[in-house]
């Protein structure tokens, strides 16, 4: 028996549960709504890409596909209220990204901006539309897919990084908030995982992992009332050992490692 109570509910029988997946036309988004299908859960996905969205409905006999633009404030809350007319969503999981590579030297402000739209807003807008009727159901589960990038300054994420520490900071201030009301909230940070987004980096990923893989953590981590679930840990735990560490430290080793 764990010294310490899981800091949520734990998730773990999804018979009869509504999720609402936003991101989900490909990578972790789609392999946790296949997951959490598997397991009884009504799932429902979201995205710009209808056409993949159709696609998962069809694989998946009594899931749902509402096609979202989440850089659309309007568009989120009218998608937000029309699910909840249907009833109560049990868990909602951000995982919409955007995703390029990013240097000072060749510094594009408008796709920095995209970053902060889709990485960031797009989360503020999405709690914005159900976190209201969660807090007076006084039950739900929110979850928001960070990233190791968000621990702390790397290399070549200069617009990425920073989406994903404010990410980061939302859900540990969210959760201060809304866990004594009844909701549980969950902080997803994956390392490297085969996606359309990883696919355009140009160097070596340590410990790549499938997103197969990456939705049974996620499973996992739910099932035990985890607040942070990172993997895969071979490689998350250095980075957040990394996090501890002086910056003279930090600098010297990320240095050279990446060089």
């Amino acid at each position: 028996m764990s010294l310490f109570p899981p800091l949520n509910p734990p998730l773990a029988d999804w018979h009869g549960k509504t999720v609402w997946i936003v991101g989900a036309s490909s990578g972790i988004g789609q392999a946790t709504a296949s997951a959490l299908h598997r397991q009884g859960a009504r799932v429902v996905v979201s995205a710009r890409q209808a056409q993949a969205l159709q696609d998962f409905v069809l694989a998946h006999p009594g899931s749902q596909a509402l096609t979202l633009d989440v850089t659309d404030a309007a568009a989120v809350q009218d998608a937000g209220e029309q699910l909840l007319a249907q009833g109560p969503l049990d868990c909602v999981v951000y995982c919409a990204g955007h995703y390029k590579a990013s240097q000072v030297a060749r510094l594009d402000l408008a796709d920095m901006l995209r970053h902060n739209e889709v990485n960031y807003l797009g989360a503020l807008y999405l709690l914005k539309a159900v976190l209201p009727a969660m807090l007076a159901r006084r039950a739900g589960h929110i979850s928001l897919v960070g990233s190791v990038a968000g621990y702390s300054g790397l290399p070549n994420s200069l617009a990425y990084g920073p989406t994903k520490a404010a990410l980061i900071n939302l859900a540990e201030t969210l959760y201060l908030e809304v866990r004594p009301q009844g909701l549980g909230v969950s902080l997803i940070n994956p390392g490297f995982v085969q996606t359309p987004l990883t696919a355009s980096n140009d160097f070596h990923m340590p410990a790549l992992i499938t997103p197969a893989q990456a939705a049974a953590d996620i499973l996992r981590g739910w099932a035990r009332g985890h607040f942070e679930i990172h993997f895969p840990k071979r490689f998350t735990l250095w980075l957040k050992l990394f996090r501890l560490l002086p910056y003279r430290v930090y600098f010297f080793l990320v240095n050279r490692i990446t060089s």
